[in-house]
């Protein structure tokens, strides 16, 4: 099968020869043909397979072939994303596919100026990509007009209510035409997904080309179990042992995050970090250093978890274990994309068994465990498995007491002074649990 097979025009094919593009992906050779004919779509599919294509190459060629050219602050096609930093790629894969047509298209999200990005809009834009915060602020300040609205994208929808962003797509979806095409796009789909599918989409075609909730076969995965305040000596240890050259790391907090740039600048690693807190200029050039090499490791938060498209990127550390065990499969998977190979080292303590056995749950793997010399925890980590289940060892049989004049400790009582009486041992008796009945008055006997 071809790119040219699945009904795409001419110049998108151009772009696509460009990019290197040869195979279609399952989820795109599924998902392109059903976008072509007007469906509404909910596809799954393991993150770093191509999904972006999947959707952006269809609805350009929609917006090239179809409808009215764009009229002032208005949109023809809009991408909502749950980050500023997927929005940035979704709009770069997007520009790269559209280099050979007649397209604007823009990107809009939080942490920067809202000024250019109104005057930008001003003269309308084919294809939208934004976050549902700043598309609302755009909307809400008259700087955008949804009357030509034709397509709807939602991508990563389940890390959006996550995020807490479920009012603002309420609220979208309150001011959007009635009549579109909604797609739904996503590595893993909760039941809430699918209640939200259920409301905004019309008769979707549903394709999931991969098991729900498994990680790529493609990432090597293991765990190494140490103490949590030993944990930054550990990476350090790990690091200069495999030689690592280039490594994302999630920490599970801004300030955990903070922390170890700080410790590894501090023994002269090349390191840097990315956070909700920081601005986005800030958060967009760690980012670019880092995929140019210019930096050797980036620790961040779950804002990189999803849609980041790092090249050849040969390994992701898990530092602390994310909350939500879903977001395990969308760090793990900034590694192994595009049928290339790569590991996930996760690093966990004794605090985090349940977080564990929740993702060896989700992804019905028992991931297996490596111990580092000098780095075993004092605080074991409980055995755990795929079924969810943490495996507690047995405890040991108390040894009997000796009694006699055998061996062991003989029970010499207590020494009492001549004037002194001798303590009596209270008894103790049980104390029973008495069932509570009516506690009305009684009736007399007649």
């Amino acid at each position: 099968m071809t790119f040219a097979t699945l009904g795409l025009i001419e110049p998108l094919l151009r772009s696509l020869e460009t990019l290197g593009y040869q195979t279609p992906t399952p989820v795109q050779a599924q998902a392109i043909p059903a976008v072509l004919a007007g469906r509404d779509l909910m596809a799954a599919a393991q993150t770093g397979t191509g999904k972006t294509a999947g959707f952006a190459l269809p609805l350009l060629q929609l917006l090239a072939m179809e409808g009215p050219k764009v009229t002032a602050n208005s949109v023809r096609a809009l991408i909502l994303v749950p980050t500023r930093e997927l929005a940035e790629q979704v709009h770069e894969a997007v520009r790269q596919y559209a280099e050979n047509l007649p397209l604007r298209t823009y990107a809009v999200y939080g942490g920067v100026s809202i000024n250019p990005q109104m005057m930008k809009l001003r003269s309308g834009v084919d294809l939208l990509v934004a976050t549902p915060g700043r598309l609302l602020d755009l909307f809400r300040q008259n700087a955008l007009k949804f009357n030509q609205l034709q397509t709807l994208v939602l991508d990563e929808a389940d890390r959006m209510l996550d995020l807490g962003f479920s009012e603002e797509l309420a609220n979208i979806y309150r001011a959007l035409p009635k009549k579109r095409q909604t797609l739904l796009f996503s590595a893993t789909f909760s039941d809430d997904i699918r209640l939200l599918a259920g409301q905004m989409l019309n008769d979707p075609l549903t394709v999931e080309v991969s098991p729900r909730n498994v990680a790529a076969n493609t990432v090597k995965q293991w765990i190494v179990t140490v103490d949590k305040k030993r944990k930054p000596e550990l990476f350090v240890h790990l690091m200069r042992k495999g030689k690592w050259k280039q490594v994302l790391v999630f920490a599970k907090t801004r300030n955990g995050v903070d922390a170890l740039v700080e410790k590894l600048q501090g023994l002269g690693i090349n390191a840097d970090g990315i956070h909700g807190d920081k601005p986005q200029a800030t958060r967009q050039r760690a980012l670019d250093r880092f995929k140019a090499s210019e930096v050797q490791i980036l620790v961040a938060t779950d804002v990189a978890a999803r849609g980041l498209d790092i090249e050849d990127l040969p390994l992701v550390v898990n530092f602390d274990l994310p909350i939500v065990a879903e977001d395990y499969i969308h760090r793990i998977g900034r590694t192994g994309r595009a049928g290339a190979t790569g590991e996930a080292i996760s690093l966990v303590c004794a605090d985090e068994v349940n977080l564990l056995s929740a993702i060896e749950m989700l992804t019905r793997q028992t991931l297996t465990r490596q111990g580092e010399p000098d780095f075993e925890p004092e605080h074991r980590v409980p055995d755990t498995d795929a079924s969810g289940q943490v495996v507690k060892k047995p405890k040991k049989p108390k040894k009997p007491k000796a009694s006699g004049g055998g061996g062991g400790k003989r029970n010499l009582g207590k020494w009492v002074d001549s004037g002194e009486a001798a303590p009596v041992e209270p008894s103790i008796k049980p104390v029973r649990k008495v069932p509570v009945f009516n506690t009305g008055p009684r009736k007399r006997k007649p």
